[in-house]
């Protein structure tokens, strides 16, 4: 061991203690390092209290300080719930109707034709502003009839309906005509929310005046594409139910709230819930290093003329553009040799003339296919609420049992008499000869047209009686029916029987005046019945 030179106040054996010391804090540090490893791959860290005193206290030796926690993220305060704003029964209702009946006409129309599925759009359109009313109309207070707010309430509706009315006029061409002119005849039946007291029956008018075309749809696809009649039954469900749906909630018209607020009030509040309604979120960003999107097209100029005119394609402007060429116009043309000249040449006169041409005799017009003059066979049958009863022929025994919603079309009968027992909606007769009538009651009314030497008797209620283009008819009343309207147009030879007491229960017949004088009074039309006396 070498020596260590005598120094002043440095012992041996304190180096020695020094020595171990420094050692022990070593193998200390090797254990910590080794613990800190292992407590990075374990979910747990090491406490600080497992720490060698040593460590602890030790300043000779320094130790990196532990990385700090990172604060955790405080916790989102969860979102309000939103508000559900009650809603009335009726409008409920309102929902269920729509989703049952009007939803699914929609979808069906969009498998016909994109016109049919624009005017089904429109009509989808005027529910949803309806609903809008009636959600109003279940808050507030029933306003003054001058209320300007209150006509601002009809707008959104009226205009759906124009709507569906000018897809109609303006394709009168189209095949889907008949589709078309089916929905603008039935969509006024949504205002009724403007007829008081008595929007059921306004319904049912308009429902009837649907079921004409509705019915030229279903016969003419019946035996080709079964969709369009689905289609077209459709149509007269959704409006039975929505009078049904007007029956039950609003009998007289719209159910106003008597503890409601005032209109303007609620206008108001409605306002502020849409201005307070979340702002739809913004499209997604593209994703980071992808190329952005390509910007759309300029879009082209409709007044962008071109700077040389086209040259005409032919027909009177192509004879103009040739006129102006000048004297160049003649510069096609053919030069005839003296020899080629019939007034210098007898011998080419000699020659036979061309024999003229014979007129060709216009083609006869085609006859009609056999298949099409066969008699078609009698029909009885019930199409949703619809009775169609048609073709038959000498049979004084048909008889049919109807109910309240149903709805018979006869069509093209001839010496039979039908009898309809029950009461019902609405009865047309087209185009039958010689064929009579009997009915019970009805709700709505008859429509006649143009059918000859027809017969028709009611044994108890009928509202109105429409007569169009028709000779010879003879109609029966009833005493519960003599408040009767009818309507007659282009008809001549049509009597109304009407039961005389004085008669022993026998009828009295009354002639419909078939001639009127017109006069002008005061600058103004006066038309007045001719009376024939004697």
């Amino acid at each position: 061991m070498a020596e260590f030179p005598n120094i002043p106040g440095y012992n041996l054996v304190t180096l020695m203690k020094r020595l171990e010391a420094a050692t022990s804090r070593l193998e200390d540090l090797t254990v910590f390092q080794s613990q800190s490893i292992q407590s990075s791959r374990e979910p747990s860290a090491i406490s600080t209290r497992e720490l060698p005193s040593a460590l602890a206290t030790s300043s000779a030796t320094p130790v990196a300080a532990a990385t700090p926690a990172a604060p955790a993220e405080p916790t989102p305060a969860p979102a309000p719930e939103p508000v559900v704003e009650q809603i009335s029964p009726a409008v409920q209702e309102f929902d269920d109707y729509v989703a049952e009946f009007v939803t699914p006409f929609v979808a069906l129309s969009k498998e016909i034709d994109p016109v049919v599925a624009e005017q089904a759009e429109a009509v989808a359109s005027a529910f949803a502003a309806e609903r809008e009313f009636l959600l109003i109309v279940s808050k507030a207070k029933k306003p003054a009839a001058s209320d300007s707010a209150f006509m601002d309430l009809f707008k959104p509706i009226s205009e759906q309906v124009v709507r569906v009315q000018d897809l109609r006029e303006g394709n009168r061409r189209s095949k889907f005509f008949n589709h078309l002119s089916t929905v603008s005849e039935g969509i006024p039946a949504i205002g009724w929310i403007g007829v008081e007291p008595t929007p059921v029956p306004f319904v049912g008018e308009m429902k009837d005046s649907a079921q004409f075309y509705a019915n030229r749809v279903i016969k003419e696809y019946k035996e080709i594409d079964k969709k369009h009649v689905e289609w077209a039954q459709g149509y007269l469900k959704l409006l039975t139910n929505l009078q049904a749906f007007v029956k039950k909630n609003h009998t007289t018209g719209p159910s106003w709230n008597p503890k409601g607020e005032d209109l303007a009030t609620v206008l108001a509040s409605s306002k502020s819930k849409e201005a307070a309604a979340p702002t739809p979120a913004a499209p997604p960003a593209p994703a980071a290093g992808g190329p952005p999107p390509p910007p759309p097209p300029p879009p082209s100029s409709v007044f962008q003329v071109s700077s040389e005119p086209s040259a005409p394609a032919g027909g009177i402007g192509a004879v103009f553009a040739e006129i102006n060429k000048g004297s160049s116009v003649t510069s096609g043309l053919k030069k005839v040799d003296k020899s080629q000249m019939t007034h210098k040449n007898p011998s080419l006169r000699a020659k036979e003339p061309v024999a003229p041409t014979t007129k060709s005799k216009t083609p006869p017009p085609p006859t009609k296919p056999q298949s099409l003059k066969q008699k078609k066979p009698p029909r009885m049958e019930l199409e949703g609420t619809k009775w169609i009863i048609e073709n038959y022929e000498n049979n004084p025994e048909v008889i049919v049992e109807v109910e309240i919603n149903h709805g018979v079309f006869i069509h093209r009968c001839a010496n039979s008499t039908i009898q309809l027992k029950g009461k019902f909606n609405a009865l047309t007769i087209n185009e039958c000869k010689s064929t009579g009538i009997l009915i019970e009651s009805m709700v709505s009314g008859v429509d006649v047209i143009k059918s000859t030497s027809f017969g028709l008797q009611v044994t108890g209620k009928l509202p109105t009686i429409s007569i169009d283009q028709c000779d010879g008819g003879q109609i029966y009343l009833s005493d519960q029916s003599l408040d009767v309207e009818i309507y007659t147009s282009k008809s001549s030879a049509i009597n109304i029987n009407v039961p005389d007491p004085e008669l022993d229960g026998d009828f009295k017949e009354q002639p419909v005046p078939e001639q009127l004088v017109h006069s002008i009074k005061d600058g103004k039309l006066v038309s007045t019945i001719v009376e024939h006396m004697g």
